[in-house]
């Protein structure tokens, strides 16, 4: 069946299951590579993109359910004011090491501080609690939040 979806600012038709995961229409489809396949099941965030602004992992979410409500993917969340931010501070503080996971938690502290532009603490776990990182950048990654978001934070590039 043909779905009509809007991904990075683009009108995209797509012929495909409607149950066929939007993963596997945004990689193997539209030949968008920055989102990843990790678990399958929506529990590592490998997979996280935004739709409609709001953080979701795009593996266990059918094409069919995007209907109108706009995707958008590591590709072109550097786009926006907050996404320039926080990939700017991924850099800054060398957050990423293999680099795996990062499309999925820079998609996850965008969504954040779109919703929560000077988040404590815990709203940074609770947002961030999703994504794995097998390197283990997690005290960089909150480094990297607080600094796109314009608060205190402390060095953490021997961390």
């Amino acid at each position: 069946m043909a779905y009509t979806i809007k991904v990075n600012g683009k009108t995209r038709t797509v012929d495909i299951d409607g149950e066929t995961p939007l993963l596997w229409v945004l990689r193997d489809v539209l030949d968008l590579k920055g989102s990843k396949f990790g678990c399958g099941m929506g529990l590592c965030g490998a997979c996280t993109v935004h739709l409609d602004g709001a953080a979701i992992r795009s593996c266990v979410t059918p094409v069919s359910a995007v209907g109108s409500k706009t995707v958008t993917t590591i590709e072109a969340v550097g786009r926006t004011g907050v996404g320039r931010k926080v990939q700017a501070a991924w850099l800054d503080l060398d957050v990423m090491q293999c680099g795996y996971c990062q499309a999925g938690q820079i998609m996850s502290a965008t969504a954040l501080l779109v919703q929560k532009p000077r988040p404590t603490d815990k709203d940074i776990d609770d947002a961030m609690s999703g994504n794995l990182c097998r390197c283990c950048t997690y005290t960089r990654i909150r480094a990297a939040i607080k600094q796109a978001a314009g608060l205190p934070t402390a060095d953490t590039r021997e961390a």
